[in-house]
């Protein structure tokens, strides 16, 4: 009996010493991840796809990689829909660092970060999302300045964005021909405006978000947005009638962070947080080009309605437009950018892809 006492006992001591080590294991793996709290950023609704996205893919996927190391975790504050700025807030919000990472509509900011806007002074090219992003960041490698100019506000680029396939028109009354487009007030982004330029067109800038109210309340008569975001925003109501002229792709989003959070960061986290941008920048614009057909089913199904403008029209539109490449890259080298240089790298990659622009923008 006290042979078998002495077995039990030891065997007991044991496992209770190895039940503890084992919870003092558990308790070191648990304590091991530091927590890093990190607010982003979009004025944006929840409901456009590059900020679903965010939240849905992103957010998810940096969580998902950091956990297979365990050494960090972050704590995600999604400050979106015009919590912290406006649509047209983020590079000065993330510069001032009312967030640490967020999603800057470039569109908005031509006069700050201008190389970005390459791909929108070359209309008429191509409508492959996934080119035309990829081809930016490649750029943005090729030069410096493309980085430099966020550097001025104070942020990292890690990525852009391409959310569209194409700009299409959407309109009260249908368009058909360039003549039908003399005298429309367009809402556009921006830089886009220029492509009512020499057609008689009147535009008006502002953000999808004021699409609507702007078309129901007679402030314009159209605008120029793809079909994923005309859906959203249910414009079929007061604009149901869609018009494609293959217009293009543009790349309308960079992925930032604050300069001075990013230098805080270890390592790890920056490598992760660089790669899931830059599956994100795939992500979405694998997205758009998804999204083309069903949306335009959509809109149908709202009681919209769909018109191909012919070649001939959309090559008219095109020639009657002036070399608003050729000006943007002129601008820039008297700057001392290398707008020239940019514009005809952008081309030549088109090109080389296979894409036939309907204007050599870089050649006349």
């Amino acid at each position: 009996m006290k042979l078998t006492f002495s077995s039990s006992f030891s065997h007991l001591r044991c496992l209770t010493l190895a039940a503890a080590i084992s919870g003092v294991a558990l308790t070191s793996s648990a304590q091991a991840a530091e927590t890093i709290e990190l607010t982003a950023i979009d004025g944006y609704p929840t409901t456009a796809l590059w900020v679903k996205e965010f939240i849905d893919y992103f957010i998810p996927e940096v969580d998902r990689r950091l956990a297979t190391t365990g050494n960090y975790e972050i704590s995600w504050n999604q400050a979106f829909s015009g919590q912290i700025v406006k649509p047209r807030g983020v590079l000065e919000g993330l510069q001032l660092g009312l967030g640490d990472i967020g999603i800057v509509t470039t569109a908005f900011h031509h006069d700050k970060v201008p190389l970005q806007a390459v791909a929108y002074v070359t209309p008429f090219i191509t409508t492959d999302p996934e080119l035309v992003t990829r081809t930016i960041d490649d750029l943005t490698n090729q030069f410096p300045e493309m980085r430099a100019a966020f550097e001025e506000y104070n942020q990292v680029y890690l990525t852009n964005g391409v959310v569209l396939d194409s700009y299409y028109m959407f309109s009260k009354e249908p368009i058909e021909e360039i003549a039908d487009l003399s005298g429309v007030k367009v809402n556009g982004a921006g830089t886009n405006l220029r492509y009512l330029d020499g057609i008689g067109a009147v535009g008006v800038g502002g953000s999808f978000v004021t699409f609507y109210n702007n078309i129901q309340t007679g402030v314009t008569d159209a605008a120029m947005l793809w079909p994923e975001a005309a859906v959203t925003t249910k414009l079929f109501e007061v604009a149901p009638h869609m018009m494609d002229a293959d217009i293009g792709t543009v790349n309308s989003k960079v992925v930032s962070v604050n300069a001075d959070t990013w230098a805080s960061l270890p390592d790890e986290v920056k490598a992760v947080l660089q790669e899931v941008a830059t599956d994100y920048r795939d992500h979405i614009a694998g997205l758009a080009a998804e999204l083309r057909e069903s949306s335009i089913a959509t809109f149908l199904a709202g009681g919209g309605s769909y018109t191909e403008m012919n070649s001939a029209a959309r090559q008219a539109w095109a020639d009657t437009m002036p070399n608003i490449a050729q000006e943007w890259a002129e601008n820039l080298d008297g700057q001392g950018l290398p707008g020239t240089a940019v514009l005809a790298a952008y081309m030549d990659a088109l090109r080389a892809a296979g894409e036939v622009p309907a204007r050599d923008w870089d050649r006349e």
